[in-house]
């Protein structure tokens, strides 16, 4: 089973608590790890696009990722805009992770899938959206480009954002565009909370499955994908 779960904020220090954003993060933490011992097997792979912990250095990260490293399943993590301790993919390989694996400029085959993504930015139509951003816009799909284009192409693609590839009038944005040039069944997204969560679009467009699995909006259930 493939299942997704995106926006974990872990927070081994427990003084930047998601709680302060509403009762839907009340014991949030508590929530993520006893949904996952409930549902989630050893030969299952879980996809976690983004924002993983709050950590500022990676030293200090792998306190939170130790946690998932315990967890069952084979999980494969991506950068989120708050996973200020990420790295080079080199020094992230060297933690000595098991049962992690990390998705940058690059790809995973699991059954009969690809997975393949980027973080992905702000939409182009977002407010105060400037040449700096543009500049990161561009990057983010070159990226993305690469992931999918370091895989086989004689399976499906499954792809995972971190930010939704939707624009602030609801409409689809060039990732999705991009997304559309390749043979992609899903593509996953989180980062969207609270209020946010009515920018939300999910089911199937133009043949490509929509599923955001930010981690209020799943109630901290890992969501199955495939």
């Amino acid at each position: 089973m493939i299942y997704a779960i995106a926006d974990l904020h872990l927070d081994y220090t427990e003084e930047k608590s998601m709680e302060v954003f509403g009762d839907a993060w009340k014991n949030y933490q508590e929530k993520i790890f006893n949904n996952w011992n409930k549902l989630i097997k050893d030969g299952d792979t879980v996809l976690i696009p983004g924002d993983i912990s709050w950590a500022m250095d990676i030293d200090h990260a792998k306190i939170d990722l130790e946690k998932l490293e315990k967890l069952p399943g084979r999980k494969i993590l991506m950068k989120g805009n708050h996973d200020y301790w990420w790295s080079t993919l080199n020094k992230l390989k060297q933690l000595g992770f098991s049962t992690i694996e990390f998705l940058q400029n690059n790809s995973f085959e699991i059954e009969d899938y690809i997975i393949c993504g980027t973080r992905g930015w702000i939409s182009r139509d977002s407010r105060d959206f400037d040449d700096h951003d543009e500049k990161i816009f561009a990057r983010e799909l070159l990226r993305l480009q690469n992931s999918i284009e370091s895989s086989r192409q004689d399976k499906k693609l499954i792809i995972n954002f971190h930010y939704p590839p939707i624009n602030g009038d609801g409409s689809l944005n060039e990732f999705f565009d991009l997304a559309k040039n390749y043979n992609t069944d899903t593509i996953i997204y989180g980062h969207l909370h609270g209020s946010g969560h009515r920018l939300i679009r999910e089911g199937n467009i133009d043949g490509i499955n929509l599923v955001c699995a930010s981690g209020d909006y799943i109630d901290f259930k890992p969501v199955r994908i495939k």
